[in-house]
């Protein structure tokens, strides 16, 4: 659990059943009433960004991300296919999961993916 309180810009947490990155957030103190958070937050699965307010000191999921490094080993159509070097245990995954990055992805190259509940949502590429 983590509170509104303690969002940072990349925080990530559950939401109605979906994985959430802040992107922004703005600690308001009004006059009158009590304090609340207003964020921008970024959906890990579609891409799209809500803007969502929380009263200050709400407490919300925090979502249990799992990091792995994988290397690119070929393209089989649309999908991407990614090898665990430990396990020798291959991942797929589309051009839509991977994002603008694939522009930038080689064969052979090892990258990050970030999954969540065993799905992997997210690919971090290497700074180049």
């Amino acid at each position: 659990m983590i509170s509104s309180n303690d969002f940072r810009t990349g925080t990530t947490i559950e939401l109605d059943g979906q994985v959430w990155r802040v992107i922004e957030f703005l600690h308001v103190k009004p006059g009158k009433g009590s304090a609340f958070v207003r964020t921008k937050l970024k959906s890990a699965q579609s891409g799209s960004v809500v803007e969502k307010t929380f009263r200050a000191g709400e407490m919300l999921a925090s979502a249990q991300l799992e990091k792995s490094t994988l290397q690119h080993t070929y393209m089989e159509g649309d999908d991407y296919v990614f090898m665990d070097m430990a396990s020798f245990e291959e991942t797929r995954l589309t051009a839509k999961q991977i994002g603008d990055g694939r522009k930038y992805l080689k064969e052979g190259m090892e990258v990050n993916v970030v999954s969540w509940n065993g799905k992997p949502i997210e690919v971090e590429l290497p700074n180049s």
